[in-house]
């Protein structure tokens, strides 16, 4: 941790995130309902365009710099493309609870991908998390014969997540703005989406008004202001710190699916993401002799 920053601003970084968790958990079930009504890529296409767009209109009035650095916005506007796309996808197929524990596994894949990219040993705890991770999963979706296509897709999404989660990291600790990193990954998600609609001739028509207010919403709140929180609340919390707060997500988007949502209630899944759950809680905690670092270095 970094020694110099004070207390309130960590403790509003971590009520940030506490916010975007909760925002993305509840939007599982609420995507799910309006799919009848919408392809799932223009849905990515119009919440992630509606978001740039406002944001865009803001940093112009503001007249900020709005093409710095937009190499790195590339490649977290392709891994953010990847996550959306096959996870709402995924949503046509699973269940609104079973996507939200499914992508919660992405805190799993941070300890892998910070050794074989970031070339940092992840910690006994980390792989102990990892195979509590796989086991919860297996229970979730009732092992290989009851795993669908939608898990598949989300699980595939939820790798994405933690890269994503990594490259923040990095961008943000190199002193990116997150008001124009946020803006220029949002555009590049929607239209990417709006363009791979083009190119598959898919429907671009919203069939519903309720589908529509569906799509104002995921804009607004998941879109625009719980991404633009993690990218200033990654300016000084760790990676591992954040993927710990983010492990609420499934947790939230099983209680809004089984709750508002009318998901019925099934005892293995709610095991297979206790598991996950868990899973998520051991990945952050450090290790004895990490303890015995902080201590000193008190």
């Amino acid at each position: 941790m970094q020694p110099n920053i004070p207390k309130k601003k960590l403790v509003l970084a971590d009520l940030g995130l506490f916010y975007a968790a909760a925002v993305w958990g509840a939007t599982f079930f609420m995507v799910k309902g309006a799919l009848a009504d919408v392809d799932p890529i223009i849905m990515v296409g119009y919440r992630f365009t509606m978001a740039g767009v406002i944001l865009l209109a803001w940093l112009l009035a503001k007249k900020q710099p709005i093409f710095e650095g937009f190499g790195r916005a590339m490649i977290l506007g392709l891994l953010l493309w990847f996550l959306y796309v096959p996870q709402t996808i995924g949503l046509k197929y699973t269940t609104a609870s079973n996507s939200g524990f499914i992508t919660g596994l992405f805190v799993a894949f941070i300890p892998l991908f910070m050794r074989t990219i970031f070339k940092k040993k992840p910690s006994v705890m980390e792989l102990l998390a990892s195979a509590v991770s796989l086991i919860g999963l297996l229970v979730l979706t009732g092992g290989m014969a009851d795993v669908n296509i939608g898990d598949i897709l989300t699980l595939a999404a939820a790798t994405t997540y933690a890269l994503h989660v990594l490259y923040s990291d990095k961008y943000m600790k190199a002193g990116m703005n997150p008001f124009i990193l946020a803006c220029q990954q949002f555009l590049i998600v929607g239209l990417l989406s709006l363009l791979t609609g083009l190119v598959l001739d898919l429907p671009f028509r919203v069939g519903s008004f309720h589908a529509g207010w569906v799509i104002v919403f995921l804009a607004l709140f998941p879109s625009l202001t719980a991404f633009v929180i993690q990218l200033m609340a990654q300016k000084i919390r760790s990676p591992l710190r954040v993927s710990l707060i983010f492990a609420l997500e499934p947790v939230f988007a099983a209680a809004f699916a089984w709750t508002l949502g009318n998901e019925n209630f099934v005892t293995h899944r709610a095991i297979g993401g206790l598991l996950i759950f868990s899973a998520l809680i051991i990945s952050g905690l450090p290790t004895p002799s990490s303890k015995k670092a902080i201590s000193t270095n008190k």
